[in-house]
């Protein structure tokens, strides 16, 4: 997938109705403060951190494509969001991303990652003590979700005991996670089940 030629109909309704209910629950998982500093990884146009910017004091939002950066920062000045930015690079580079944060949060971004363990090295290392991570992803299938994206070379969900590991592994702690959305994708006229977990951590 093209993510640079999506980000234009990016914003559908059924995916701006998705990150509505992820919101709701990011924000029930984690105890939020208007003093917290937040990075969404991974954040595509942006859809997520539209329902949390008023709940918290700032947000960094990084992601691969140049499109999906171009995307949400046309929105964040359309909207006049003051305490958002936005820019295009990789998580994993050491130049990239000094500031610390209180929260960091990514949806259905993980599972486009080859070297996972690298890329949770790296968000926790951008955590302060005491802080937390939000992983929103799909559970585990059978490739049926992206069966459509000929060049998908990401992971088919994840299980969610792997993927504790993989956090406890990078030095996370109290790792809690739990199924909380299920809906249907439509592929060539068939209707394909999926869900979401989510995972809280700690630094």
């Amino acid at each position: 997938m093209d993510f640079n030629i999506q980000a234009i109909s990016w914003d559908n309704e059924k995916r701006i109705k998705r990150a509505t209910v992820i919101a709701k629950q990011i924000t029930h998982s984690v105890q939020l403060n208007k003093s917290y500093s937040a990075l969404e990884f991974g954040c595509g146009t942006g859809l997520i951190s539209f329902n949390l910017h008023d709940k918290l004091k700032d947000i960094t939002c990084i992601d691969t494509s140049q499109g999906m950066i171009d995307t949400l920062n046309a929105k964040i000045q359309q909207y006049k969001v003051n305490n958002m930015i936005a820019y295009q690079g990789d998580i994993n580079d050491e130049n990239l991303l000094i500031p610390k944060y209180d929260l960091i949060y990514t949806s259905m971004a993980l599972h486009h990652v080859l070297d996972i363990d690298k890329t949770l090295a790296s968000l926790y290392c951008l955590l302060k003590n005491n802080g937390s991570i939000c992983i929103v992803e799909l559970d585990e299938d059978d490739g049926s979700f992206h069966q459509l994206e000929k060049d998908f070379t990401g992971h088919n969900g994840f299980n969610q005991t792997d993927l504790k590991s993989s956090l406890e592994k990078s030095g996370f702690k109290k790792i809690e996670s739990s199924t909380f959305y299920h809906d249907q994708k439509i592929i060539e006229d068939v209707n394909t089940n999926y869900s979401l977990f989510i995972m809280i951590g700690k630094k």
